[in-house]
């Protein structure tokens, strides 16, 4: 080039850019003839001339997968789609086609078996296969034949399960027929953008070799370390510098309240109580407001002993800001660390409601009638067992291969018919191996569960174990209609009771009389319910009181048969304590009404709305349910966190149940960070050593005794003082 002709050259190139919107191609001449030219396509509108691939100018929507901007246009910003499940299409693969291993075949009806082995024999016939061969057995492209069909010169054409089940779901309208096909599908990772729910124009934007999807995979921790080295220009150092500062500020409060492990893009479905509460926390911190009264429930769930510390030092710091901050909490440590405390009693339900101590924590501890000073002074406690059960030479379900999220491709061992306790730090790990590859698997195994395993490479023992039952702390109805003795079952016989009742057969009800579900005998102005739903736009429903039976459920007939002076409006508005004197001569609702009071919910109402009852209550509901039934001795009782809401003295009590169920030969399995119930445990599982991409190991398993000696184990450093073991 010469110097003389940059100008010509400029306005030349701008004259054929106006022309081709945007595309020029440069010829490049050497001095050398004998080499060909070399052209080179240029362009001006963020496009690839080889490929067309175009993009617009970068904007924020382009990165979210909630705008139709960024979103992947396959699964619309899912980032999974429901697909047919070929491990629910054929649940047990040592079965041979013969023997019915492809299980819609089977239930779909004796003409359509018929139909479908036909074609099966014209398909063994074409690749030379026996149907009496195990599934598992057969030649990877003979499963896939009959998985996903085939049509090749030489052989017939043979649609397939899989493809022939997708074509009916799309085409039938009937909802049998749908659903019934739904229940061999699941959740599967959208193949068009993996999972990453994002264009590929979007995640092709790359930034230290991450795009935004393996960014936002990161651990808060992680990410706040990729930020703090990121090496920039001194140019882009001025263009982010207040970005940078505002999300590590971010990143800064989340890992204060002891969230660091949680990564960015964690489905806010998928988090504790606990979890959500100190994500609004770190938000509340961020936002600087002074003068605000702060209330939190129970803001410890399923925060481990060592990170306490981290929730304590941010309350203060909102405190210190000048705002107030009053915590519904049971945890010691909370209590112990708190300015001001009001303690509530002296029982629950109609036997509380008084404040019985107001003021500093040293004076708390003096006052004679505070059942929580009993066990802060330590004049009452939750003693460790006098003789754990061996957990050695037993029975176990092993998990191999454990890998998924964090876990680190570990073994864990699970002896049967004892009391299994689950630890480690939070994020380490714990609820990716009991919730989602344990459960899940027993799951699909025992009921056709639609939930997929996480990944691992398989679980030995489960023929050990009949089934598997999640004891969560999810609401037992979610309509003023469900209660206690609707879902326990004992209203049935209550019902039968006044049924045979001489008032109710000289008129002639029946049991059905006596049910707020079904017309005859229920108010019909709310149709039992007691209460009527007023709706409101934009606002939650409002329910108030029927103004027909005043909240009674039933017509005045119905109230007119009495048991003992009590119709059966005044049964259900009972507590369960005085029920129980009611019916402790009727042996079946006796038993019921027992084991509500074993697991300390006498006080609750028998007719109480289940929208009115806590999570801990909810849970302890059901555990009273599974109690009363007569137990196999082979079931699996999983429970995640089941002291949250519950006091020093709920705590003991959960124990007795959770014991009494391992004593009927059972098996539970308990993710806590309790320390009264982990001393109480017969064997211990800890994962560790930190949350998040530190954590995911076995760091110890044994017995309480054998954890304390741990020297790795936080969870074994903390339960050492609480075994005053040496």
């Amino acid at each position: 080039l010469k110097e003389d002709l940059r100008n010509r050259l400029a306005d030349s190139i701008e004259t054929a850019l106006k022309t081709s919107d945007g595309l020029v191609i440069i010829v490049m001449q050497t001095n050398d003839n004998r080499k060909p030219l070399t052209e080179i396509l240029y362009s001006t509108q963020n496009s690839c001339p080889d490929c067309g691939i175009s993009y617009g100018a970068l904007e924020p929507r382009m990165f979210s997968f909630n705008s139709p901007y960024g979103a992947c246009p396959s699964c619309l910003g899912m980032g999974n789609k429901m697909e047919i499940d070929p491990d629910l299409v054929i649940p047990d693969k040592s079965k041979s086609l013969k023997e019915g291993a492809v299980e819609p075949w089977r239930k779909g009806g004796k003409s359509l078996l018929l139909y479908y082995h036909s074609l099966m024999r014209d398909l063994s016939r074409d690749y030379d296969f026996d149907l009496d061969t195990p599934f598992n057995k057969l030649p990877g492209h003979i499963r896939d034949a009959v998985l996903y069909g085939s049509k090749k010169d030489s052989h017939e054409y043979f649609e397939g399960i899989i493809p022939n089940l997708e074509r009916r779901f799309r085409q039938t309208e009937s909802e049998y027929m749908k659903n019934f096909i739904h229940g061999y599908m699941s959740m599967h990772p959208c193949p068009q953008c993996n999972g990453s729910r994002l264009k590929k124009e979007a995640l092709s934007i790359i930034i230290n070799r991450k795009n935004i999807f393996q960014f936002c995979s990161l651990s808060i921790g992680a990410a706040y370390d990729f930020i703090e080295n990121l090496k920039l220009s001194a140019q882009e150092q001025i263009i982010a510098k207040q970005i940078l500062k505002e999300i590590k500020t971010r990143f800064k409060f989340l890992i204060n309240v002891g969230l660091g492990y949680l990564t960015l893009d964690r489905m806010s479905s998928t988090l504790s109580g606990g979890e959500s509460q100190r994500i609004r926390l770190a938000t509340q911190i961020g936002a600087g407001l002074v003068g605000v009264l702060y209330v939190l429930d129970e803001p410890s769930i399923g925060l481990h002993q060592r990170d306490n510390s981290k929730l304590l030092n941010t309350l203060y710091a909102l405190r210190d800001l000048g705002n107030t901050i009053v915590v519904v909490e049971h945890d010691e440590a909370t209590i112990r660390n708190a300015d001001y405390i009001i303690d509530l009693g002296p029982g629950a339900g109609k036997k509380g409601g008084k404040v019985i101590y107001s003021g500093h924590f040293k004076e708390l501890l003096k006052c004679r009638y505070s059942l929580t000073a009993k066990y802060l002074r330590g004049e009452l406690s939750i003693t460790v067992p006098e003789k754990s059960r061996p957990y050695k030479n037993r029975k176990k379900l092993i998990i191999k291969g454990a890998r998924e999220h964090n876990l680190k491709n570990i073994d864990v061992e699970i002896p049967l018919g004892v009391f299994v306790c689950v630890t480690g730090i939070s994020g380490s790990g714990k609820s990716t191996l009991v919730d989602e590859i344990l459960y899940r698997a027993l799951a699909r195994k025992f009921y056709r569960s639609s939930l997929t395993p996480g990944s691992h490479d398989k679980i030995t023992g489960i023929e050990n174990v009949d089934r598997v039952i999640v004891v969560d702390q999810s609401p037992i109805g979610r309509t003023p209609r469900s209660n206690p003795a609707t879902y326990t079952g004992v209203f049935s016989y209550i019902r039968d009771i006044f049924s045979r009742l001489p008032e109710a057969k000289v008129r002639g009800y029946k049991i059905g009389r006596f049910s707020f579900n079904v017309k005859g005998g229920r108010c019909e102005a709310c149709e039992g319910d007691g209460v009527k739903k007023i709706e409101m736009h934009f606002l939650p429903d409002v329910y108030i009181t029927c103004e027909i039976c005043k909240g009674k459920r039933f017509n005045e007939q119905t109230l007119g048969v009495k048991y003992k002076g009590k119709s059966i409006a005044d049964v259900l508005e009972m507590t369960v304590d005085d029920a129980y004197e009611l019916f402790r001569n009727i042996p079946r609702i006796r038993t019921k009404l027992k084991t509500l009071i074993d697991v300390g919910l006498g006080y609750i109402g028998l007719g109480q709305a289940a929208t009115t009852l806590s999570g801990g209550e909810a849970q302890r509901i059901k555990l009273s349910a599974y109690l009363s039934k007569t137990a196999t001795g082979k079931t699996m009782y999983i429970l995640d966190e089941p002291t949250t809401g519950l006091h020093f003295a709920d705590v003991h009590k959960l124990l007795l149940v959770l014991n009494a169920l391992v004593e009927q030969g059972n098996s539970v399995v308990v993710i806590e960070h309790n320390l009264d119930v982990i001393k109480s445990a017969d064997y211990i599982i800890d994962l560790g050593p930190e949350g998040g991409d530190a954590g995911g190991r076995l760091i110890a398993h044994g017995s309480p005794g054998e954890i304390v000696h741990n020297k790795n184990s936080y969870t074994g450093q903390y339960l050492k003082k609480a075994l005053n073991a040496k």
